[in-house]
């Protein structure tokens, strides 16, 4: 592998169609796409402030790296992708791409990033600010992250999710086989109008929480308190600790709870109206 190091590129297309090179220290400055178009890259220790970086490469790692503002839209069309511990300050990062590895990343502007990537691992990622980050992504592992970004995991499938804190609304909207492990989830509107939906151990805040959900299962749940109109047209079942403020009009299934509010079992109820809800 080639070696550059200690230099700034600046201007139109500097690192065009490269291959198998190791970048330390570089900074790359103004002008558009910086390095596209290439193979097997490496870069540590770099600093990005032009804009579009990162396009059409194969095979890159990119460690303890800057993406600064202006470096917006930095990574699309990057297969096979490995990142660490670095910080990016501008936004619509990860489009169109397949295996994208991140560890211990932190996005400052998480605006439309990870838009249709096939195959995302993230550990310990932090994401803040911004609307719609994973939309229309799938093969989803994470272990680790904290996002108060707007409207997350919109239009997702297949996704696993471990150690969470997610403050939000209008998540995991219209998603398909989602599964989420020891998280907080906390924002109005969770989960509707999505398909095979298991929170297990999880915390949840919010009001209207998963309504129009198929198959949704709960394990060991806990709710806040102003939590009201859960459950609402999903077909559900629940083991629920604690105390949960009100249920309306479940589909159907089977919901436990330590204690229960209120239920609220109207002519609005949808067919075949045959929920269980009990306390224990």
């Amino acid at each position: 592998m080639n070696l550059i190091k200690n230099k700034e590129f600046g201007g139109e297309r500097p690192l065009f169609a490269q291959h198998d090179l190791r970048l330390e220290n570089i900074t790359i400055t103004d002008g558009e796409s910086g390095i596209k178009q290439c193979q097997n890259m490496e870069a540590t220790g770099c600093k990005f402030y032009g804009k579009y970086p990162w396009w059409h490469v194969d095979g890159a790692r990119i460690d303890n790296c800057y993406f600064a503002e202006g470096s917006r839209s930095a990574i699309w069309y990057t297969n096979d992708l490995s990142m660490r511990d670095c910080v990016i300050d501008g936004p619509k990062f990860f489009r169109e791409m397949k295996n994208v590895e991140l560890e211990n990343v932190t996005i400052n502007d998480a605006d439309e990033t990870f838009w249709k990537v096939d195959g995302l691992r993230i550990k310990n990622v932090k994401l803040h600010d911004g609307t719609y980050p994973f939309m229309f992504s799938k093969n989803i592992f994470v272990d680790g992250l904290e996002s108060d970004s707007k409207y997350v995991f919109q239009y997702c499938k297949d996704v696993e999710i471990h150690h969470a804190k997610i403050l939000t609304k209008d998540a995991f909207w219209e998603c398909e086989n989602i599964t989420i492990y020891d998280s907080v989830l906390d924002g109005e509107y969770l989960a509707w109008h999505s398909k095979n939906v298991r929170l297990v151990n999880c915390h949840l805040a919010g009001e209207q929480l998963l309504c129009y959900v198929d198959n949704l299962v709960l394990e060991n749940c806990t709710f806040d308190k102003a939590c009201d109109r859960i459950f609402e047209y999903s077909t559900v079942q629940a083991s629920i600790h604690g105390y949960i403020e009100n249920i309306k009009n479940p589909t159907s299934g089977h919901i436990v709870a330590d204690s229960i509010g209120s239920i609220t079992i109207d002519e609005n109820v949808r067919q075949p109206a045959n929920c269980i809800i009990e306390k224990r």
